[in-house]
């Protein structure tokens, strides 16, 4: 009989002060854990090939490991993912400044950004899809955005895919880029190796090339024929080893958004395809938003503590992340960001699970 379970459990407690909850939602050989801390996908369990399941996301077992190490591992972030150029920009022709936490940058919404806050649990359900939908209020000012904001994150946990709908309404003008940041590595999180041997493909023609601070610095630029492409799968690795591009030095390796050919949908569209050969696990990622930001895990610290005695290191898994470019309030060329009063914000991501035959 197929099982489908949604449960909510004490997971700790913040140094802070506050209590954390974890809600595992289970359908069939999947499953799924949530934490109230940062809305963060702190495990997701997948068989490979032969039905040996695994957990596929960095992660802690302590909540305060979320705090004390900024990885962002699994949380929702924002209220704007990625970098906005100086933490300044223009809204309605008034000058916002918002925190800066990134070199000369914003990133992620700022240091006290969405993945530091407790969301609430506004809902909990096992049938017919097992589903939990957290909220958060965001104050006028927060970080320095304006506008009250109040967001909300929705895992539905199906059999072969797990779906996150993130939403947001506001009551006066602001900005809004909310994506999950999951780090994958579906050889799975305490395999112990790095993900060089993953295949990626990606359904973008072009990308972003970024300054020395990661803000983007000019047009797209074509990915093909070199070690940005990845029209086709190719290994992660090669381009880590021996890409020569000046952009991998910038980043110490891929920390760039890629331009996908869909844009943005109303509707899910495919975004990238991520396989790893040894366990047969494949995720695809598909996204309403027209970037996706690929980031190979380059400063993740040596020695990070994972899950059931796991420890992590520099590329010892990889984020997908789907999004509004970078710096878009300064990028006037770029799809809007701008959320107003009456509007509601929308993204929605599927992550879709299935395995290659082996050789």
């Amino acid at each position: 009989m197929e099982t489908r379970t949604a449960e909510c459990r004490p997971f700790g407690q913040l140094n802070r002060g506050d209590s954390v909850d974890c809600i595992t939602l289970r359908n069939g050989a999947l499953s799924a854990s949530i934490l109230t801390l940062g809305a963060t996908l702190q495990g997701l369990v997948v068989p490979d090939r032969a039905g040996e399941p695994a957990d596929i996301v960095l992660g802690h077992d302590d909540p305060q490991a979320y705090l004390d190490h900024a990885c962002y591992l699994g949380s929702v972030v924002g209220r704007y993912a990625n970098r906005i150029a100086g933490g300044r920009f223009s809204l309605d022709g008034q000058p916002c400044q918002v925190d800066v936490n990134n070199g000369p940058n914003s990133l992620h919404g700022g240091t006290g950004g969405f993945h530091q806050r407790i969301w609430q649990v506004a809902g909990l359900t096992a049938d017919p899809v097992p589903q939990v939908t957290l909220c958060l209020d965001s104050p006028d000012g927060d970080q320095g955005f304006p506008g009250q904001l109040r967001g909300s994150a929705t895992y539905r946990l199906h059999e072969d895919r797990l779906e996150l709908v993130l939403e947001a309404v506001s009551n006066a003008p602001t900005i809004v880029n909310l994506t999950g940041h999951a780090y994958f590595n579906l050889a799975g999180q305490a395999a112990g190796r790095d993900i060089s041997g993953h295949h990626l493909e990606i359904a973008a023609d072009s990308f972003l090339p970024v300054d020395a601070t990661a803000i983007p610095n000019g047009p797209p630029q074509p990915v093909a024929g070199g070690w940005f492409d990845f029209t086709r799968p190719r290994r992660v690795g090669a381009g880590l080893e021996g890409g020569d591009d000046p952009q991998l030095a910038l980043g110490h390796g891929y920390d760039h958004d890629f331009v996908l050919r869909a844009g943005r949908q109303p509707e899910p569209a495919f975004a990238a395809r991520l396989s790893e050969p040894e366990s047969g696990r494949v995720v695809e990622v598909w996204t309403t938003e027209p970037g996706l930001q690929f980031y190979t895990g380059n400063f993740l610290p040596d020695g990070l503590a994972g899950k059931g005695g796991a420890t992590y290191g520099r590329r010892g898994g990889l984020c997908l992340e789907p999004q509004t470019h970078p710096d878009t309030p300064n990028r006037p060329e770029f799809p809007p960001c701008r959320l107003a009063p009456g509007q509601i914000y929308r993204h929605r991501i599927l992550y879709r699970f299935s395995s290659d035959a082996g050789a």
